[in-house]
């Protein structure tokens, strides 16, 4: 699990490789429960948490670019 500091160390190119990274991550897991086949169920809720702190620090970096950037 990555840390939030962490997370806002990185640049906008690593959160956006991270989270396609998790998106696909969480499409399998998806399919292996669906088959029954998923070794650690709780992966998948971790997986789906990590990617929403991701999505939330882009979106929140994005938004104070935009705001620095029209003052």
């Amino acid at each position: 699990m990555t840390r939030k500091s962490q997370l806002w160390a990185l640049g906008a190119e690593e959160l956006k490789g991270m989270e396609a990274d998790l998106r696909r991550e969480l499409f399998n897991l998806r399919f292996q429960k669906a088959t029954g086949q998923i070794q650690n169920p709780l992966r998948l809720r971790t997986a789906r948490r990590e990617l929403s702190r991701v999505i939330t620090i882009r979106e929140q970096k994005e938004a104070t670019e935009r705001d620095s950037d029209g003052r």
